[in-house]
């Protein structure tokens, strides 16, 4: 199984559970296909660069997947079939690239906390002078 990122794009969406509804028929097809959802998030409406099918805009969900490979141009098939789907996106997650980016989040979080533990003991210096 390999790990998935899923761009959704919905348009004629107003209300969130209607939103729900049709990302739930999405996943659904993730799920037939013997993949998991990782994770969920809505990026929120946006207009489109230029009108695509006379449609302004959408509301972009992005979705992690844990799926066999061999089942991704099946799903991307059936996405052509689910009309609540107005675009979609599946890209494969480089792992590589995953941790090295968790590694430079937890450097730089040392990196701030270092520095605040600097800042602390020097304004106590201040203040006892």
């Amino acid at each position: 199984m390999k790990k998935y990122d899923i761009l959704y794009i919905f348009v004629g969406v107003s209300r969130d559970d209607v939103l729900n509804a049709n990302l739930e028929k999405a996943l659904a097809e993730v799920t037939r296909l013997g993949g998991t959802v990782l994770s969920t998030e809505s990026l929120g409406k946006r207009t489109f660069a230029h009108p695509m099918s006379k449609k302004e805009n959408g509301v972009y969900v992005k979705v992690r997947v844990e799926l066999d490979p061999s089942k991704v141009e099946e799903l991307i098939n059936r996405y052509h079939l689910v009309e609540e789907v107005f675009r979609v996106q599946v890209l494969a997650v480089d792992e590589r690239r995953e941790e090295k980016l968790a590694a430079e989040r937890e450097a730089r979080a040392a990196r701030l906390a270092r520095k605040e533990v600097a800042e602390q003991a020097a304004e106590a210096e201040v203040a006892q002078a």
